[in-house]
């Protein structure tokens, strides 16, 4: 609650004073009072809080500024205490026995972290966030059983942490609510099977002696493709989207399906969306063609709009409808789904520069989102890194799903809207956007270039919160510290000298026109 300090100061009437003798009195005049009032974190005038003065003349005497009274307005707000270096979250230690492949005969953290994946508002505290982990720690190898990912803590439990800015810009780690199965039993970040949207990824486990080793379900017995096949995990989630409802559940978007899966307040599976028709979990299906996503591109940014009935889920490149073959592109997918009604629309972005990603959404309205654009680059070693914030509509964009089959145009039960048989990804690779003359991509207005706001020095811009009407908060995803080269593990760093650890950083953006 505000607290209030009310100031009252009088103006007395003029007196009038002249040679002989004493004229009358005058009136009394008005008293003049000041109203004080804290104002929180968030406020839309200040942003950091501070005190909102207001002033007037007492007209009714009742010794109360009321509104009508109020003849002035001011506010004295507290300094940016995050600045422009950002303010770092607070992390643990995972590992810490694995040899840093950058720095050979030295150990490195494996660090939890990670908690930048997608971070969003707490729907009634104005200074708490929470931010979403992705599977954890991993990094790319190919190994005996094909190409994959190396998992060093291969039982993390994907999780989604409450966090406090607090007033001197340090953040505080509130909470940490882990990811449950319907049964209540914890997940894992291992991919699914592939019917079920897994990435054909093989899975790794880094032994205690350093060793790597096929994951699978027998550890103590070795690999059999029938009697001890790889660990899989059909509830594993790579989470990269989320939005918090006030309701206090969580809906979170990943890049396995991509799901669209439903969290209670404890963490527990409560619903899921995806593409697979004959997975009966599932209460929605996504039009079957976001089952060809690109591995580890999947449905990377999730928003909610602001009645809290519509999802809107982004993916993070150009899917990979119907392969490969039109991986360079710069096409870009949007799908809402009514939670309530279940009715699906599909829109079309197009993206700055080809196979960049768009790692995150926030609702603005019904229809007005902010989106990231960004690449994957560090600013420490290539100054032409790209980290935007765009606005964009969608109420003008051609809506996929509402196109029936005439003439050249039909709707393809497992490649979505086709045109002579095309993909509309095809389209674009063999035509150009040109191709899609009857398709009205959404609108998108630039908002701000993060390098040249604060240097942003991170690869991975992923989450946004949005705080107030012209304020917005932004994190990184630190991939828990860790990186790779050439499958070989190593502390993951911003710059080339490898003096500086990555690590999940918030920065505030102010003064935007959203």
């Amino acid at each position: 609650m505000f607290k209030k300090r009310i100031i009252s100061l009088t103006v007395f009437g003029l007196l009038t004073a002249c040679a002989g003798d004493d004229g009358d009195n005058g009136n009394e005049g008005f008293n003049s009072l000041v109203n004080h009032e804290l104002v929180a974190f968030g406020d839309n005038e200040c942003v950091f809080g501070g005190v909102k003065i207001e002033s007037g003349l007492d007209a009714d005497a009742d010794g109360t500024l009321s509104e009508s009274e109020v003849a002035q307005t001011t506010y004295d707000c507290d300094a940016n205490t995050v600045g422009v270096n950002g303010s770092t979250l607070p992390y643990t230690v995972l590992r810490s026995d694995i040899e840093d492949g950058a720095k050979p005969g030295a150990l490195f953290e494996i660090r939890n972290g990670g908690y930048g994946s997608d971070m969003v508002k707490h729907p009634t505290n104005a200074s708490q966030f929470y931010a979403l982990t992705d599977r954890g720690p991993n990094a790319v190898y190919t190994g005996d059983q094909g190409t994959g990912k190396i998992f060093p803590v291969e039982d993390y439990t994907p999780r989604i942490g409450l966090f406090e800015i607090q007033d001197n810009g340090d953040v505080k780690l509130i909470q940490e609510t882990l990811l449950k199965r319907p049964d209540g039993t914890l997940i894992t970040g291992l991919p699914n099977n592939s019917a079920l949207g897994g990435t054909g990824e093989t899975p790794y486990a880094v032994l205690d002696d350093g060793t790597v080793e096929v994951l699978r379900e027998d550890m103590s017995q070795p690999y059999d493709e029938t009697t001890n096949p790889i660990l899989l995990d059909d509830y594993g989630l790579d989470g990269e989207g989320m939005v918090a409802l006030s309701d206090g559940t969580f809906w979170v978007s990943d890049e396995y399906g991509p799901h669209m899966v439903h969290f209670d307040a404890d963490g527990n599976e409560i619903d899921r969306i995806n593409a697979f028709a004959d997975d009966d979990r599932v209460s929605i299906n996504l039009p079957a063609e976001f089952s060809n996503r690109r591995a580890n591109r999947g449905m990377e940014g999730l928003a909610v709009t602001p009645d809290e009935k519509t999802l809107v889920g982004i993916m993070q490149s150009t899917m990979y409808n119907p392969s490969s073959s039109v991986k360079d592109l710069d096409i870009v997918r949007i799908v809402t789904v009514n939670t309530e009604t279940g009715s699906v629309a599909q829109y079309l972005y197009r993206q700055e520069k080809t196979q960049n990603s768009q790692s995150g959404i926030v609702a603005l309205s019904a229809t007005e989102f902010v989106v990231i654009e960004r690449d994957g680059a560090f600013f420490a070693s290539d100054a032409s890194a790209m980290k935007y914030l765009y606005k964009i509509d969608i109420s003008n964009a051609t809506d996929l799903e509402s196109i029936t089959d005439s003439g050249s145009w039909v709707q393809d039960a497992e490649l979505g809207l086709t045109k002579d048989g095309q993909t509309l990804e095809e389209v674009v690779l063999n035509e150009g956007w040109t191709g899609l003359n009857t398709i009205t991509p959404v609108t998108k207005t630039f908002l701000v270039d993060l390098v040249a706001e604060v240097q942003y020095p991170h690869d991975k811009l992923e989450g946004m919160w949005l705080i107030n009407d012209s304020t917005i908060a932004v994190i990184n995803d630190d991939d828990f510290a860790t990186w790779s080269t050439s499958g070989v593990l190593e502390q993951k760093y911003l710059d080339a000298g490898q003096t500086e650890i990555d690590a999940n950083t918030v920065y505030i953006i102010e003064d935007l026109d959203l």
